[in-house]
């Protein structure tokens, strides 16, 4: 996650008008009946014996949830829409039969009039929109339920200030403000029950997850925040030709209104436009998968919002050895941070998962703090070897061929062990597993014949030739610091020995001289032994990528052993 906190506003019920009153006490109403319902099934009727009629009625249930959810947020709009996405995200806290029904959820609302639109544009900006711009479509490119975005050109005079001509103007709903906060005010205090409930608490801190929510809504709604994130972004591929980026009109940007050049090319998963333009979506879908991986894995930087509305395939001019397109990215709003030891221990996982290693696999999870330190992981282990052995590396197109009561035997195997495990989502995997899930459907949108480990593979290995290359350099480092050490020692002595004959120091030990002949030994035998030993590693490591390199490095390392050998014999 970025490391920007928002502070924690109050969680007791707003003031305002009545309607913001009315939708406050309109979700706390929601959450109440579905909590009262999930009381009396899960608590209350295994607790008279009647465990049996939950479990058949649980599926349906959930699901029809999941349905009055999707129909209350399209309705009043505003975060509720946000909290379905997120909580379609939430594969490690919710069943499948909620976040699926919930994972296509979109901002289903109508698109705000243009007079408010320009109102408040012409407040932020502070001129009337005929003097900021040259021309605004009154109609949106794009409706959500925290703004809207039209197309528009700029001033002949800022054009040629900025470069840009073109650009998309991107406005903040009017009173989106107030809804943002009235909605977090009843996702707080919905937090707090649910911290109460055993049921809950036992898997997830909701309190926690809400602030977490919080947290990347507030810096949705503030431009200033996208607009730097998206030029960090720029800076990170800089040079990249694979990605581009809009450029940022800061003369026509505040809090409320982004101004961006306008990018708008083929939609990612638009395959009619894609063939029209002679580009092979299947050519896409690597490339993309590829670039989401260096923002997870190298740059720790990431767009967390990558579904196809943000992604578009841009042509360009076609040039001998160069992909005659490029990947443009739009909305910055939700960017992903990923902590250097959390990415270290992602990519542990990845190479885990690409050798299909299970012990490997369950100790990166551990690593990166998915799993309690004190877990009993050994069916763990045995269960994820056993769905490598069965199912690793076959893509979504191979899946769906599988017959389904193999799934329901591995299910009814190991369900238990995997439910029974301390598992916990650490507060930046959130944003994580959300672009991954995406990037996946993009990708398999491109290709439904797409294969995740045909990229995951070859990204893997390089990662462990990176790895392999990292651990090289750091033995050389540790060497050479030694062999410094080492190969200084017998001149510091030899220049204690002078010192002792011109009788600066005074000698009570007559044996000082063979002690100080057996250190010298000692020290270039130390130096032999440090270069034996970095060069047979290095060689090891290096043979599985480089035979004849690995080769070259083992056998010369028998150079400083024979002399390591032969001087600690004479001189014993």
């Amino acid at each position: 996650m970025t490391s920007d906190q928002a502070p924690a506003a109050p969680s007791k019920a707003p003031a305002g008008t009545p309607a913001t009153r009315a939708r406050y006490r309109r979700i706390l109403r929601f959450a109440g009946w579905n909590l009262a319902v999930t009381w009396w099934y899960e608590l209350f009727l295994p607790r008279i014996g009647l465990a049996g009629v939950a479990a058949r009625s649980r599926s349906r249930r959930m699901r029809r949830f999941a349905q009055r959810f999707h129909g209350l947020a399209v309705e009043l709009g505003g975060l509720m829409i946000k909290v379905g996405q997120f909580m379609s995200s939430r594969l490690d806290v919710l069943p499948p039969e909620i976040t699926s029904e919930l994972e296509g959820l979109q901002d289903e609302v109508p698109a705000v009039p243009f007079p408010a639109i320009r109102a408040l544009a012409e407040a932020e900006l502070g001129v009337p929109l005929a003097s900021a711009f040259a021309f605004i479509d009154e109609t949106p490119v794009a409706a959500a339920s925290l703004g809207q975005a039209h197309r528009g050109r700029l001033t002949a005079e800022v054009a040629a200030e900025t470069g840009q001509d073109a650009v998309v103007l991107k406005v903040q709903r009017p009173g989106i403000d107030t809804i943002v906060d009235v909605d977090l005010a009843a996702l707080r205090r919905v937090g707090r029950w649910l911290s109460h409930v055993r049921l809950v608490s036992d898997r997830v801190d909701a309190p926690g997850l809400v602030e977490e929510f919080a947290r990347t809504s507030l810096q949705e709604i503030d431009y200033l925040h996208e607009a730097g994130n998206s030029e960090r972004f720029a800076e990170e591929f800089a040079g990249d030709d694979r990605v581009a980026v809009p450029a940022v009109v800061w003369e026509r940007t505040t809090r409320r209104v982004l101004t961006l050049q306008d990018v708008t090319a083929i939609k990612i998963t638009d395959a009619e436009a894609l063939r029209a333009a002679g580009i092979d979506a299947a050519d896409v879908a690597p490339v993309f998968a590829e670039v989401m991986f260096d923002q997870l894995f190298t740059n720790g930087f990431f767009h967390a919002d990558p579904h196809p509305g943000n992604i578009f395939v841009t042509p360009r001019p076609a040039v001998a050895g160069e992909r005659p397109w490029l990947l443009t990215f739009v909305d910055f709003g939700m960017m992903g941070e990923v902590p250097a030891g959390t990415r270290s221990g992602l990519r542990k996982l990845l190479i885990a998962a690409a050798s299909r290693d299970g012990k490997g696999l369950v100790d990166a999870i551990r690593d990166v703090g998915v799993l309690l330190p004190t877990a009993d992981t050994a069916e763990l282990e045995r269960a994820m070897t056993h769905l490598f052995a069965r199912f690793g590396g076959m893509g979504f197109a191979e899946l769906r061929e599988v017959d389904p009561r193999e799934f329901r035997e591995f299910a009814v195997e190991f369900g238990d062990v995997v439910r029974s495990l301390p598992f916990q989502l650490p507060e930046n995997f959130l944003l994580i597993i959300r672009a991954m899930s995406l990037t996946s459907g993009v990708c398999s949108a491109l290709d439904p014949a797409f294969n995740l480990w045909d990229s995951v593979e070859p990204y893997a290995a390089q990662l462990l030739r990176d790895e392999r290359g990292n651990l090289v350099q750091d033995l050389g480092q540790q060497a050479l610091e030694i062999a410094g050490i080492a190969w200084r020692l017998p001149k510091r002595l030899d220049a204690l020995v002078t010192r002792v004959e011109d009788g600066t120091v005074a000698v009570t030990s007559p044996r000082l001289e063979q002690r100080v002949g057996r250190l010298e030994r000692a020290a270039r035998r130390l130096v032999a032994a440090v270069v034996f030993g970095g060069a047979i590693i290095a060689g090891a490591i290096v043979h599985a990528s480089d035979a004849v390199l690995g080769s070259v490095l083992m056998i010369a390392s028998v150079v400083p052993l024979a002399f390591t050998v032969f001087t600690g014999r004479r001189g014993s």
